[in-house]
């Protein structure tokens, strides 16, 4: 895939823009051909959507093969920028995710979104501040010339705690907001677009570096997934659209004012970890990724779990769908933000 000077994707760098137009194709396919995505709802199994899931493993699947698990070992030799990590996404992140979302989607916009509807935004919401940031890590990283070895450690120990905590801390969540959670619906999408994935990663990423080398599967090997990952999502973001035409159409207001919490929640939860970073005296190749970790979120898991708990249809998915909206152009503008504060930081150290 191009790079621009910036070192990020063509694709990447212009996702919103991408995700604008796959939202008016599926908004037109759902208004001027019904039968599309009435096909599709046939094509589902224990409210999972069979092509949407097919779309999903293109999208995750590579992203599991970029982490070096075998690095989880170097954790020892510098803890201090994992428990900035863990802490923030885990202890913090979710819970804030909530407040910030509760206060605006039910309290300041109360008069503009009807209660039902807030309610489900706030559940795609928790999902978003549920799911960490994976694969996109690694672009933000390399613009902050991040510490490489160390944002490897700091995805993969992450990836390994999503299996275990997601799940309860979404239930728990969700149950506050008050909406009913089917844990064995919960529990299967995990399964499916977390466990699934991460061991065909793994298994993958060991057979190709030992049969061709590390440089062949880096170099190689990987990049040809680059466009399949943006493919995979748009035309997934065209399917789910096709569902959400009528939502859209009926409050499109709506869509700003999701953005709005989403925003907050990105800048608060990335100077949390940025400055505890600081407080810490990490150097700045460590604190910039800590911070983009946590700010960037794993959309693409938050819109698997999503569909496969509420439905194609729901307005759940179109707040997760928001946070794809959201995440690139906030992201960039993390990234100047850490660029042009690194003098903050003592000098680079190597893990």
């Amino acid at each position: 895939m191009n790079k621009t000077k910036s070192g990020i994707s063509f694709f990447e760098k212009y996702l919103t823009l991408w995700v604008i137009l796959c939202m008016l194709i599926g908004i037109l396919i759902g208004k001027f051909l019904p039968a599309f995505p009435q096909f599709l709802k046939t094509l589902e199994y224990s409210q999972v959507s069979i092509p949407i899931a097919i779309l999903i493993w293109l999208m995750i699947y590579p992203m599991m093969m970029k982490v070096d698990f075998t690095s989880i070992k170097n954790v020892g030799k510098n803890p201090r920028g994992l428990y900035i990590t863990w802490i923030t996404n885990w202890l913090i992140k979710p819970f804030t995710m909530y407040a910030i979302a509760y206060f605006f989607l039910t309290i300041v916009f109360k008069a503009l979104i009807p209660e039902p509807l807030a309610k489900d935004y706030l559940a795609g919401a928790v999902l978003l501040g549920a799911a960490p940031c994976t694969a996109m890590v690694f672009v933000w990283s390399h613009l902050t010339k991040g510490n490489p070895a160390y944002t490897v450690v700091q995805v993969a120990t992450n990836d390994l705690i999503i299996l275990v905590a997601f799940t309860p801390i979404v239930a728990f969540l969700l149950g506050i907001g008050g909406i009913a959670i089917p844990w064995g619906t919960l529990i299967l999408s995990v399964v499916l677009f977390v466990v699934i994935p991460l061991a065909g990663g793994i298994l993958t990423r060991i057979h190709i570096i030992k049969s061709r080398g590390i440089d062949y599967f880096n170099k190689q090997f990987i990049p040809k997934f680059n466009d399949v990952t943006i493919g995979g999502l748009l035309l997934t973001l065209v399917i789910i659209f096709s569902f959400q035409g009528e939502v859209i159409l009926n409050n499109p207001l709506h869509i700003l004012l999701i953005a709005v919490p989403l925003t907050i929640q990105t800048f608060f939860i990335f100077f949390i970890a940025y400055l505890g970073s600081r407080k810490l005296k990490l150097p700045h190749d460590i604190a910039a990724p800590a911070g983009m970790i946590g700010a960037s979120n794993f959309f693409e898991l938050s819109v698997a779990v999503a569909i496969a708990l509420f439905g194609t249809d729901s307005p759940v998915v179109l707040a997760t769908i928001v946070g794809v909206l959201v995440e690139v152009p906030v992201m960039l503008t993390l990234v100047k933000i850490a660029n042009n504060t690194s003098r903050w930081f003592i000098k680079e150290e190597r893990l």
